[in-house]
């Protein structure tokens, strides 16, 4: 189905690029500059590498590299050039992109942002990473949900972050709203390959959604990115794969308009479905029910787990941050996002 990488484009069909982007160095505002316009290079490169792609994705810390530095200086902010000249390179070049930055925060520590750009140059998705890969990142939790946009050719769109991926709940969101793509951007290193492989299939799998995930490529001299961009079917099976080679960019036609179906028909295995309509077989409409322990307890500001006063890495000390002061509040953006 993939459309050997989007090169026999069907009617209902929707193109994505992932680039498996060159991990770069970056410690000065000069080196964020540069790293831009290799960046928007790069969605050229794309336009011209295969006229069909509708939308291109980039990985995680695609402009700033795996430092985890949260100097001002080489921050972004909404309104400024680096994400002017994403804006710029996307209507040059006719296309849609998904972009990462670490965005300035003036009220605590940078959001690991991921956004959307149409092919006009208009901003269609804002999304602020929920869940920072600690103990190692020091980004600020996400505190915008997980939005869903329309895209290209019809088909609706969620983007999370890298260690979002391994929680179930995050795909179970963005499908429960709507979403036929799930874009799963990262940095992740080697040892993450068999979580990064099984978790893309089982949430297609789970939610009836087709998934498209890619992490940052190559070597900056101490960290080792893996690649390995990723199509999943919504049924689980792997469309199409890439490997370790930096800036390749991986291809594939996928279908909204099937998911649509299989969320339609399906009996067998609809679970996004059968998730609130359990046992309907026995039971008119199934059970609607909430018999999740959990649940109930994150929403009432209560979770702890049976062990919790055994777990020993509760901050970030281990990886060189101070441990923090301040309690949790949501911030949100300066001016509105365009989101669904």
């Amino acid at each position: 189905m993939s459309g050997l990488g989007g090169l026999n484009k069907s009617p209902a069909g929707c193109v994505l690029g992932l680039v498996q982007l060159q991990l770069p160095v970056v410690k000065t505002r000069e080196d964020l500059q540069n790293q831009t316009r290799r960046v928007c290079a790069m969605v050229a490169k794309a336009r011209a590498n295969l006229p069909t792609m509708d939308l291109v994705v980039f990985p995680e810390y695609s402009l700033h590299g795996l430092s985890m530095d949260t100097r001002a200086e080489i921050l972004c902010r909404m309104d400024g050039p680096e994400v002017e000249a994403l804006r710029a390179a996307c209507v040059a070049n006719r296309i849609w992109g998904c972009f990462s930055l670490m965005e300035y925060n003036p009220r605590g520590n940078p959001f690991n942002t991921g956004i959307i750009i149409d092919d006009q140059g208009e901003l269609r998705l804002y999304y602020r990473k929920l869940h920072p890969w600690v103990p190692v990142e020091p980004w600020e939790p996400g505190d915008v949900g997980i939005p869903v946009c329309d895209g290209p050719h019809g088909s609706r769109l969620a983007l999370i972050i890298c260690h979002d991926g391994m929680f179930p709940e995050m795909a179970r969101e963005a499908a429960y709203k709507g979403a036929e793509i799930l874009i799963r951007t990262a940095g992740y290193t080697a040892p993450i390959r068999h979580a990064w492989k099984i978790t893309n299939q089982a949430n297609a799998f789970c939610n009836l959604i087709c998934t498209a995930s890619v992490c940052m490529a190559g070597t900056d001299g101490v960290f080792n990115s893996m690649g390995e961009g990723m199509f999943v079917n919504f049924d689980g099976t792997v469309l199409v794969e890439g490997g370790g080679l930096a800036d390749e960019i991986i291809t594939c036609e996928l279908r909204p308009d099937l998911v649509r179906e299989a969320r339609v028909h399906w009996g067998v295995e609809n679970n996004i479905y059968q998730f609130g309509h359990r046992g309907y077989v026995a039971v008119r409409g199934g059970a609607g029910d909430c018999p999740y322990t959990y649940m109930h307890d994150l929403a009432a500001g209560r979770y702890r787990l049976p062990w919790e006063a055994e777990v020993r890495v509760t901050d970030g000390s281990s990886c060189g941050f101070a441990p923090p002061q301040r309690l949790f509040t949501p911030q949100p953006p300066e001016e509105e996002p365009k989101h669904d």
